[in-house]
């Protein structure tokens, strides 16, 4: 069994549509902490968000209440059976909490109680490898003085040449076929701890780069406290989706490019970007293509105004003119 030398802390934000698929991503993290001395250093953060505002939970009128209820309760007893053991902490909340406002806050809330932060997310799947090799990377940092960086693990296969830097190894030189459901290495194949596990259990030595320009995504990005507590985070601004842009644009702006990104290139952490069970029990989206989350949020109303919005915030934060809002989706 290892024994980290520094403090972790982890973060997942649950939107209650996603229970039938965080347990998933609850093993992993299990597997993650289980085969460690002092598991007590990674902190394990979770919000699960019970709002309706965006979308409504799809049962009987007037049972919303109890609906929710047992969403929760369902949320609960995955941790307390799961990751009991461990150093957990767990929210509900029935405000409007998006993916940014969480990793805003985590951010925040963590920076100054652990030496690196790592953003989970509910469709993703945690390398078991994951606490032993942060711990070696941001001891092998300090002892260079590198005192402020992030990192990524090799991910699954992307939509572009241009994603090659952080695909995993045994993914880059796959073929990129739209809408493949059936390779393992296929954009919208749901893979499973084993399948990871398999992959990563071959590695002998690390293959660890730097990637420069930055190339990342949200899931499963790590971040030294010091980048946070220098004061790059997510703005305000932006509301909803495309957080990991902006704290990238963040980044650039502040640092202009000097804080390096590593890729530990041969350990795959898998995003399952388009898992079957992303979207569950919500209104409206019945007789979907449900590996198709895109197709599916497109049927609300908001969602078009709401992703071009954030998307226009986290590209303009620092030029002059309009800063969308809510509102604004809304009007």
């Amino acid at each position: 069994m290892e024994e980290l030398k520094y403090k972790y802390a982890i973060g997942c934000l649950v939107q209650w549509y996603e229970i039938e698929m965080i347990d998933e991503y609850i093993q992993s993290l299990k597997h993650a902490v289980s085969n460690l001395k002092n598991s007590e250093n990674v902190l394990i953060d979770f919000t699960f968000v019970e709002n309706q505002d965006l979308e409504k939970v799809n049962c009987p009128e007037g049972a919303e209440l109890l609906e929710m209820n047992a969403l929760e309760y369902k949320f609960e007893t995955l941790i307390k059976n799961s990751l009991d053991k461990f150093n957990v902490r767990y929210r509900f909340t029935k405000k409007l909490v998006t993916i940014a406002d969480y990793r805003r806050e985590f951010n925040d809330a963590y920076c100054d109680e652990v030496d690196v932060i790592m953003w989970g997310e509910s469709d993703s799947l945690i390398p078991k490898q994951t606490f032993e090799i942060l711990d070696l990377l941001h001891h092998n940092n300090i002892k260079q003085n590198t005192h402020k960086y992030i990192a990524f693990f090799g991910t699954c296969k992307m939509w572009d040449e241009s994603w090659k830097p952080i695909e995993h190894n045994d993914f880059t030189e796959k073929p990129f076929i739209e809408g493949d459901t059936e390779n393992w290495w296929g954009l919208r194949y749901t893979m499973n701890q084993k399948e990871m596990d398999k992959i990563n259990d071959k590695v002998t030595d690390l293959d660890i780069r730097i990637v420069n320009p930055y190339k990342f995504n949200g899931c499963g990005l790590v971040i030294s406290s010091d980048v946070i507590k220098s004061g790059v985070n997510i703005p305000k601004s932006v509301f909803f989706v495309h957080e990991d842009t902006a704290f990238q644009n963040s980044l650039i702006k502040m640092f202009g490019g000097n804080i390096p990104q590593f890729i530990i290139k041969n350990i795959l952490l898998v995003h399952n970007r388009k898992h079957s069970k992303k979207r569950s029990h919500i209104k409206g989206e019945e007789g979907i293509d449900k590996t198709n989350t895109g197709e599916l949020r497109k049927v609300h109303k908001w969602y078009e105004n709401a992703n071009k919005m954030c998307e226009h915030n986290a590209y303009n934060m620092f030029n002059q003119g309009k800063t969308y809002t809510w509102k604004d989706v809304f009007k």
